[in-house]
């Protein structure tokens, strides 16, 4: 662990600085990146539990463990070279050629929007990173979304709607915001 520290940006969180640290060491090591790909399934997750508990992650605790792994997952099978700028609504419309006019799109975004609590939200994100990976070649923000996965499971755990909602807006307006630079875009 003292060695992912030192890699890591010094002024980053610690989500932004495990996702530095975990796709660097994915590009190292395969055996690692293939027990990180079993992170995201309830029977295999138990694979990933090393690295989470050495970056501080209460393997007890639902709401800090399963962000972790979701995104772990992800990075795992996406391999990117870095953390990308790419945020999840506008990758959810690029996964279509309508973009946020596609009716795929606006009912895989009404779909995570559904999401009241962190079991559920992760269980319906699993797929749509996949997605992503296979349709879209900008690399996601990780960090970000770890971020607002770990905010999500706090905010459902403690009851606090106002943050539910403040997180699932985000999504929503990343979503549809394409619209608005599309047409900008157009203009100039």
């Amino acid at each position: 662990m003292e060695t992912a520290e030192k890699e890591a940006p010094v002024n980053a969180g610690k989500e932004a600085s495990f996702v530095a640290w975990l796709i660097a060491r994915c590009q190292d090591d395969k055996g690692l990146a293939a027990r990180l790909r079993r992170a995201d399934n309830p029977a295999t997750e138990y694979q990933c539990w090393e690295t989470l508990a050495a970056w501080g992650v209460d393997l007890e605790r639902e709401g800090q463990r399963l962000p972790f792994a979701t995104v772990a997952a992800a990075i795992a099978r996406a391999k990117p070279p870095a953390n990308g700028s790419l945020i999840l609504g506008r990758a959810i419309a690029r996964c279509f050629d309508e973009g946020n006019q596609s009716d795929q799109a606006k009912t895989r975004l009404r779909r995570l929007l559904a999401c009241g609590e962190l079991a559920e939200l992760c269980r319906v994100l699993r797929p749509m990173l996949t997605l992503i990976e296979s349709r879209v070649t900008q690399p996601l923000d990780y960090a970000r979304l770890l971020k607002q996965l770990v905010d999500f499971g706090r905010a459902s755990a403690g009851g606090n709607d106002t943050w539910l909602q403040r997180i699932k807006a985000q999504w929503a307006q990343d979503f549809y915001g394409q619209k608005a630079e599309a047409e900008a875009g157009e203009a100039a």
